[in-house]
């Protein structure tokens, strides 16, 4: 009885999954291979006629190549923005877990603020226009690191707290200080919840549609996701090229998150389960 109702459970995750995420990406790959007057009926069908090159070409000359600009924005922003964050956030959950004090608490309360408080935006471009980073990928890349650390801190502590303060004993005795105990001793060991964090929040920050849209405005300046915007202004009724952006746009955190799966699953149970 327990077999069966396990393989029922199985069966109704694979169609939920099948539903949820295979058949949208089926509908947009075959309308991203229709011409346009086929596509224009937004109907789950086979084409009449395949024009993937054909949209993949329009799709990349459109405005000056403006895909492409979008793409190398969009990898520096992810980039540099995840880099930062992963040191950031582990330095700090290793100072929080390891020096308790009176103000721990306090500091973990304000950490744990930034996941229910949410961002301000005028105050943010107010800030950003002051200090001459407003529409600057530098001023873009601070906000996306600002909104990953609260959540990225409390990842790296729950698994810092099941690291033996043994190490740090011992590291300190062979004559170790602070920054050579956490980067030769502890962030070795990070491994699986640094590549967590690297997985989650690259998919995040790629994605993103409204902190470019709000803190980079600009042509020049656009993101990924902002040239799905930019197309469905200019080509209201071109569906086939939409879809074919959204197509191109969708198969970079895809294949991240395909080929580390297994280790964003290890990361967040090692996580748990030593924090």
């Amino acid at each position: 009885m327990t077999q069966r109702r396990s393989w029922l459970l199985s069966s109704f995750s694979i169609i939920l999954f099948g539903v949820v995420f295979l058949i949208p990406f089926a509908f947009i790959l075959l309308t991203a291979s229709k011409t346009q007057q086929d596509a224009a009926f937004l109907q789950f069908s086979w084409p009449t006629q395949w024009a993937f090159v054909q949209n993949l070409q329009a799709v990349f000359e459109a405005r000056d190549y403006l895909l492409i600009v979008a793409f190398i924005n969009s990898t520096i922003l992810t980039v540099v923005s995840v880099a930062v964050v992963v040191v950031l956030a582990a330095m700090a959950a290793f100072v929080l877990e390891r020096r308790r004090s009176r103000w721990t608490s306090g500091l973990n309360l304000v950490i744990l603020s930034g996941l229910v408080i949410p961002p301000a935006v005028v105050p943010t471009i107010w800030v950003l226009q002051k200090t001459g980073l407003f529409k600057t990928m530098p001023g873009l890349i601070l906000v996306e690191i600002a909104y990953a650390m609260a959540f990225c801190v409390l990842l790296f502590q729950a698994f810092i707290a099941g690291i033996p303060r043994e190490l740090d004993e011992a590291a300190t005795i062979d004559g170790a200080g602070p920054l050579s105990l956490f980067f030769r001793v502890v962030f070795p060991l990070l491994r699986p919840i640094i590549v967590t964090v690297v997985v989650v929040q690259s998919v995040f920050i790629w994605n993103d549609f409204a902190s470019p849209l709000y803190f980079l405005p600009g042509d020049e300046n656009a993101t990924v996701q902002l040239t799905l915007f930019n197309f469905q202004g200019q080509y209201t009724n071109s569906y086939n090229l939409l879809f074919m952006d959204i197509l191109l746009v969708t198969i970079p955190p895809l294949i991240m998150f395909a080929v580390f799966q297994r280790q964003i699953v290890s990361g967040m149970v090692a996580g748990s389960v030593k924090g």
